[in-house]
């Protein structure tokens, strides 16, 4: 398996390269808008075909860069069961299995930190959680039909019931880290570790977080697949 971890400064996003090295078949997790020309420049560096771009989420802090490489390679956008993205070519179901020649990801549903959202698992080996389990932190749960409580439950029953062993790569990282382990988080993650439903819920209701800076441009364009809305 092939697999690669990009990054962009502006957003503090991850986006996921993942392709089997002997068919050449790639997807593309959480693409971002200004970052489509590097993608695709790796991509046929690589000797790579793009056959989806997959969504963990609707995103609200960058525009997604699934329209614009769907109309550039003919690749197919994949979002969250229920997501409302009517433009995307398919809706992955929590448990439904996506293979790509060597390369199976299982969609894990994930909601809390918006309604509809989903980790991947890969190969049973690295499970790509979006923005609902970081590292050492969690995504926020006080927009876009979040729920904290959901949020805990999802991420206490579902991800950390899953083997220690497995690698944690999420959608967003603030602080320079880049993997950890779904035993490290379980150990490690403040916001986690020592807290249970109801004190994580008055935990996350006291952040008080300012908006991302891009969310009103970005939640209409992902709706769209990445396509701003003109006014």
């Amino acid at each position: 398996m092939l697999f690669r971890q990009l990054f962009d400064k502006e957003s503090s996003t991850y986006t996921y390269l993942i392709a089997d090295e002997t068919t050449k078949a790639a997807v593309l997790v959480d693409p971002v808008l200004e970052q489509v020309e590097r993608d695709l420049q790796l991509i046929q560096e690589l000797g790579l075909t793009l056959h989806y771009c997959m969504e963990t989420h609707i995103h609200a802090d960058h525009i997604t860069g699934t329209g614009k490489l769907r109309e550039l390679t003919g690749c197919l956008g994949v979002v969250p069961e229920n997501a409302p993205a009517s433009c995307a070519d398919k809706q992955m179901k929590d448990g439904e299995i996506l293979e790509l020649g060597s390369i199976i990801i299982q969609a894990i549903a994930t909601p809390g930190h918006t309604d509809s959202h989903l980790a991947y698992l890969v190969n049973q080996e690295r499970l790509l959680t979006g923005d609902s389990l970081l590292i050492r932190g969690c995504g926020r749960t006080d927009f876009q039909s979040g729920d904290a409580g959901t949020l805990f439950e999802v991420v206490t029953r579902k991800l950390f019931t899953l083997a220690d062993e497995i690698l944690v790569y999420p959608g967003h990282d603030y602080k320079g880290f880049t993997v950890s382990t779904i035993g490290e988080e379980k150990q490690y993650n403040p916001r986690f570790r020592g807290h249970n439903r109801n004190s994580f819920i008055k935990f996350m209701s006291g952040l008080n977080l300012p908006n991302p800076q891009k969310m009103m441009a970005a939640v209409p364009a992902n709706l769209r697949c990445g396509n701003e809305v003109l006014v």
